[in-house]
């Protein structure tokens, strides 16, 4: 009775590990973007079309990367989580730059806080300025909160890679790119 008490008590241990194991494994993957419907492919090509300030009033238009990967991250400074991840992204800014990536910062923001930020802060890639109103293109995207930050990655054929509602993480923005940039 005590052998048969122990095997099925090992046995228990077994499938609870396994399927914490899975849990765990899944929980770690990266989620894949389903494919944009109409909706968010029209409000990706708007703000695809936008020409915004960057902090010393020069329009940067957006098309002007088309055929590049492009992170696009909407963030403003009195946005802690927004600050956070804003040293993984110049970072990986500048490691997948010669792979054809390019990120863009769109602040939420005035231009002089965007100003005293860069001063204050290394960023290795453009920040351009832009009302509250721009936000609201996010909505279709996914963002229904319409909170920050948000960041969405769109392939080189102009299409919708990844969106995040909240911080991207460094190790899962460093997949996503390495993915999209071999493509």
């Amino acid at each position: 009775m005590n052998r048969t008490l122990s095997i099925a008590l090992v046995i228990v241990v077994a499938l609870a590990a396994a399927a914490a194991g899975i849990y765990s494994a899944r929980q770690s993957a990266p989620a894949a973007t389903p494919a944009a419907s109409a909706e968010q492919q029209a409000a990706l090509d708007k703000l695809l079309a936008l020409e915004l300030p960057d902090s010393g009033s020069a329009k940067q238009p957006l098309a002007n990367w088309k055929g590049k990967v492009l992170v696009v991250n909407f963030w403003a400074t009195w946005c802690p989580p927004c600050r956070k991840e804003i040293p993984a992204f110049s970072a990986m800014s500048t490691k997948y730059r010669d792979k054809g990536v390019q990120f863009v910062g769109i602040s939420i923001d005035t231009a002089d806080n965007v100003r005293n930020f860069q001063a204050a802060n290394a960023v290795s890639y453009p920040l351009v300025i832009a009302s509250p109103s721009v936000v609201g293109l996010t909505e279709a995207l996914g963002n229904t909160s319409q909170a920050l930050p948000f960041t969405v990655i769109v392939t080189r054929e102009g299409r919708i890679g990844l969106v995040k509602l909240g911080t991207l993480s460094e190790d899962e923005l460093d997949r996503k790119l390495a993915e999209l940039s071999r493509s």
